[in-house]
């Protein structure tokens, strides 16, 4: 028998000691799950903040347990080396911390789990096990047997892997969000951010004068996208201001492990330290478990199930076993995955990254592992150069921007080691020119061509085709003097090596400068003369034509040549179109549909740029430039016939340029047709209509653009976006007082209002505004934008 002890009735559920910030997503979709299903499992790495957030829900949804909420810590109790006992033996402990827990005590001989069953079985309670995950099979039996006989008995439990049993709801327990430093975050975007607004909380407990600010926040947001949004390395890294600056904080990060070496006191061990943290689940993986693990450091980003099998293969690992490896990470949330496309990508987290790196290091296997991981992606990137005229498209399109970060780690592994920059070049001029130009990534591109060819002179193929790709970036960048000396020495390189793809791409290069300077007859023959000089390259060149041909499309076309326009036109359709090439073929459809509009054919140029817009958004085409081009043309088209159409139009284009960090200014020989197509609208419509329409456009995502463009959809004044829809007078006296560090219960006092109203305006607040903890309402409050 067992009875119960001096503990309250209502439960054990020990106070927050700081503030809950955010998760009100995920604690609305766990009090779901607890509320359908008896055993919900929250999963996640250590340091996700599993515990907070199972407390929280535990803490709000007591009134529905009369016989309370308990809570039950078992990290302490014997680790897996420690447990070698028999299943039954671990349960039977496990049901005496139970117990303990509850305030029960053992007054009979019968067996621990056998009597907190009985004890159980008339009441109607919550239990939260945490830390499950090293004695997870006798935490799952005990479960097991305990609802199995208790059915006013549910059980949170928090774990780095799932129970394993039928009627468990299992949920995911993710990082924060974390705004994208490289999008340049406003101040309002930092602070409506749950990672920003966590280290805000912790910074203010122990700096009370620590503020957001526009001089800090951009360091802020750097901290926590570094630290991938994890709760433990935020507060880890704030708790570093009481010597360092936010900046300071972030420049020391590339040694993160000594750097947040210090937290809690009352803590576990294991979450005082990143490190400690992460090496405790690292124990808990089986040896092959951490021998992949450290091998997947190698990756830079996601990658996929082919990556891990073709590098990380070998010596220990067995092809056979990658799977289930791969899965058992998942399963112990070491490993995250991505399944919003067609095929699962996978993802360490940065600091788990650096974890495995050190490993991998230990072992020795780094040089050997990232020598493999540059020779896979370069083999995926000769794949994508075979098959990228086809098909196949927009899947090695999709596939190689996904593949940036390994991209990138293999080129910087090329550039370190000595004898490999002509290998740098290899994967550099392979790659299909909309990987530079479907994003704007010139100066990337440029950066990665110049360290290369410093690195090496060998008078290569490779070289020569690097050197003009490098002119040809330099120029759309505006950079006059560098594409000259570039193209000047490609030229050279290739006509002494007698290349006959360099020469056309060289001449085609200096035919698409005489075309942006409007000098269409010297463009229009200096095309031809590449696409002659091309004929001799063999058939490896195809993607070179292709963008060959629909250059002189448009040039031909604006030189008043309709005739060849449309000879050429149909020449790139007959080579596109069987083989499922979209690309070329929806950029030939644009540049036939520029020479009809030129030559005052608008229904023919109206078709054509609707039937580009089409092929690239059924082809699944990620070329956001080409879009623009499509969108400018169609708003000069409805100029004369329809100018609130033309103006809505050049609003969504504008957006659409400003998206990727471009303009119609990139393409200087249509700089005139935009700018008196909007003199003209502007004149037809009066200055009023003219912004009004522009401005419609200008709210259009890149979606609705394409929508609009095709006659889909007409734009509508939306339901104004939550950060804009104002405060009442109250809710704004409210939100003064939040700012001023009051609690609920001190403005209701202040207000003369009750405690629950006070309540529902914070909530109000919070909703209207987007916010998810009251600092936000406090940095607002110093910086409104209403």
């Amino acid at each position: 028998m067992v009875r119960r002890g001096s503990t309250p009735a209502r439960g054990n559920l020990p106070a927050e000691l700081n503030s809950f910030v955010g998760r009100r997503r995920e604690l609305a979709e766990v009090k779901r799950l607890t509320s359908e299903f008896r055993l919900v499992t929250l999963c996640g790495i250590g340091g996700v903040g599993k515990t907070r957030l199972a407390r929280r829900v535990a803490a709000e949804v007591g009134r529905a347990f009369p016989d309370g909420v308990w809570f039950v810590d078992l990290a302490e109790v014997g680790r897996r080396e420690q447990t070698a006992a028999p299943e039954t033996s671990n349960r039977e402990v496990l049901a005496h911390v139970v117990a303990a827990a509850l305030g029960l005590r053992e007054l009979s001989a019968r067996a621990p789990a056998e009597a907190l069953r009985d004890h159980l079985a008339s009441r109607s309670l919550l239990v939260v096990l945490d830390n499950c995950e090293h004695v997870l099979p006798a935490c799952a039996t005990l479960a097991h047997t305990l609802l199995s006989a208790c059915p006013g008995l549910r059980i949170i439990a928090t774990s780095r892997e799932l129970f394993g049993l039928i009627g468990e709801a299992a949920f995911s327990v993710p990082p924060l969000p974390v705004p994208d430093p490289a999008e340049r975050p406003a101040l309002a975007d930092a602070i409506g951010s749950d990672s920003v607004a966590l280290f805000t909380a912790r910074a203010e407990a122990l700096l009370p004068s620590f503020r957001l600010t526009v001089e800090n926040y951009r360091a802020v947001v750097e901290v926590c996208h570094r630290l991938d949004g994890v709760p433990l390395a935020i507060e880890l890294a704030a708790a570093r201001l009481r010597v360092l600056t936010p900046e300071q904080i972030a420049a020391r990060l590339t040694s993160r492990f000594a750097l947040l070496n210090r937290g809690n006191r009352e803590a576990p061990e294991r979450q005082q330290t990143l490190w400690g943290c992460i090496d405790w689940s690292y124990e808990l993986c089986e040896k092959p478990e951490q021998r992949l693990w450290a091998r997947l450091s190698i990756f830079a980003g996601t990658f996929e199930m082919d990556a891990i099998e073709g590098i990380c293969a070998g010596d220990d690992l067995a092809d056979a076993d990658l799977l289930d490896l791969t899965a058992a990470l998942i399963d112990k949330s070491i490993l995250s995955r991505d399944d919003r496309g067609a095929v699962v990508r996978y993802r360490l987290l940065e600091s788990l990254r650096a974890y495995g790196r050190e490993k991998l290091d230990e072992h020795g296997e780094e040089l050997a592992l990232a020598g493999r991981h540059r020779d896979w992606y370069e083999d995926l990137v000769v794949r994508a150069g075979r098959e990228w005229i086809g098909e196949r498209q927009a899947y090695w399109l999709r596939r190689l921007h996904q593949e940036r970060g390994n991209l990138r780690a293999a080129l910087d592994f090329c550039l370190r080691e000595a004898g490999e920059p002509e290998r740098a070049l290899h994967i550099l001029t392979c790659l299909p020119a909309l990987y530079w130009w479907g994003r704007g990534m010139f100066n990337e591109g440029r950066g990665w061509l110049e360290r290369a060819l410093d690195r090496t002179a060998a008078p290569t193929p490779y070289r020569a085709r690097a050197l003009l790709l490098a002119a040809r970036m330099a120029f759309a960048q505006g950079n006059l003097d560098g594409w000259q000396r570039l193209m000047n020495d490609g030229e050279d390189l290739g006509r002494r090596l007698g290349d006959a793809s360099a020469l056309s791409y060289a001449t085609f290069i200096r035919g698409t400068v005489a075309l942006f300077d409007d000098d269409l007859a010297t463009a229009v023959r200096l095309l031809e003369k590449a696409l002659t000089t091309l004929d001799g390259a063999g058939t490896a060149v195809r993607d070179q034509r292709l963008h060959l041909l629909f250059t002189l499309v448009a040039a031909v076309g604006l030189h008043g040549d309709q005739e060849r326009a449309a000879a050429l036109y149909r020449q790139v359709l007959a080579d596109t179109e069987a083989c499922g090439e979209g690309f070329h073929r929806s950029n030939a459809m644009w540049a036939f549909g520029l020479a009809a509009w030129r030559q005052g054919d608008l229904r023919t140029a109206t078709e054509n740029q609707q039937a580009s817009l089409r092929l690239k958004r059924t082809s699944g085409l990620d070329d956001p430039l080409g879009t623009a081009l499509c969108l400018e043309v169609l708003a000069w088209i409805e100029t004369g016939r329809e100018p609130g159409r033309a103006a809505v139009l050049l609003g969504a284009v504008d957006a659409q340029w400003s998206r990727h960090g471009s303009s119609i200014n990139s393409y200087p020989h249509l700089v005139g047709h935009r700018k008196a197509c909007e003199r003209h609208t502007r004149h037809a419509l009066e200055e009023p209509a003219f912004e009004d329409a522009y401005r419609r456009g200008r709210s259009l995502s890149y979606e609705e653009s394409l929508a609009y463009a095709l006659g889909e959809r007409r734009p509508a004044a939306g339901p104004e976006p939550v950060g804009r829809i104002r405060l009442t007078s109250r809710e704004h006296q409210v939100a003064v007082l939040v700012a001023g560090g009051l609690g609920n219960a001190d403005i209701a006092r202040r207000l003369v209002i009750s405690q629950r109203t006070a309540e529902s305006h914070v909530a109000n607040i919070l909703t209207k505004r987007g916010f998810t903890s009251r600092s936000q309402i406090a940095a607002w409050i110093g910086h409104p934008v209403e």
